[in-house]
């Protein structure tokens, strides 16, 4: 049945960081080439849809707004008023920012790796003031208001925060019938894709959400999900992210 509301999310395109397979988190990485070219094939995809916007939410990093400006250029949309916050920002990784997965398992462990990355509730080690990316981040003048990046997070801490801005900013917006757009970050979004999808802490961790694909959520008039997400765009590139999402499994 078709829900009476659509929103459209999309992880930002490939960073350098993630071309590097670095831990990033809160570190402003810029796009790679090959991020930006995804950007610009996200925003074509929503303008053969015929998709328009209301209004759009991002996080106040740069990967995730230089993917928005991409988007809403190629859909003629370039000013459509956008909300940036730091809620939807990617997680906080802590002490393990701008280390790759080979560093990181030589300094702590491969076992010890996998729990970070892959449980729910079990945080990285904090962010002390000698890391190289300390001072970076705790002056960014984005966080000069209420907000002070903190140390680490693990997901259930990144939703914490994540969630009462969906609740409190974004589903009023959807049920005042606004056509809403969110450009995030593969945590921030996979709280929010937890809390429609009702998917178990241990299965979320396994959900890795394509970079740059767009995926749209119909919703009915209790903003329940009326089917799973839907990806969008050329039909082997969505064949491949259905498929690597079906992979990891959606266990109650």
């Amino acid at each position: 049945m078709p829900g009476k509301y659509k929103i459209v999310m999309i992880r930002h395109g490939e960073s350098e960081s993630n071309k590097k397979r670095l831990f990033c988190g809160w570190f402003d990485s810029d796009l790679s080439d090959k991020g930006r070219e995804e950007a610009v094939a996200a925003g074509k995809a929503l303008k053969a849809e015929g998709y328009t916007f209301d209004i759009a939410h991002t996080s106040v990093l740069k990967r995730a707004q230089i993917t928005l400006n991409s988007v809403l250029k190629e859909i003629n949309q370039a000013d459509l008023p956008v909300s940036k916050t730091w809620r939807l920002n990617e997680r906080h990784y802590g002490g393990l920012t701008g280390l790759n997965k080979a560093e990181t398992a030589a300094k702590y462990g491969e076992a010890q790796v996998q729990i970070w990355r892959r449980s729910f509730d079990v945080p990285p080690p904090p962010m002390k003031k000698d890391h190289p990316y300390y001072d970076t981040i705790v002056n960014n003048p984005c966080y000069a208001g209420d907000q002070k990046p903190g140390q680490f997070e693990s997901l259930k801490l990144t939703m914490e925060r994540t969630l009462p801005y969906w609740n409190d900013v974004i589903i009023p917006q959807i049920k005042e019938g606004k056509k809403v757009i969110i450009v995030a970050h593969e945590n921030s979004l996979r709280g929010i894709v937890k809390h429609l999808d009702g998917i178990s802490d241990a299965a979320i961790m396994k959900l890795n959400l394509p970079t740059g694909i767009p995926f749209v959520y119909e919703l009915d008039e209790d903003m329940k999900p009326t089917d799973s997400m839907q990806f969008l765009g050329d039909e082997e590139t969505v064949k491949k992210a259905m498929a690597a999402v079906a992979a990891q499994g959606k266990a109650k």
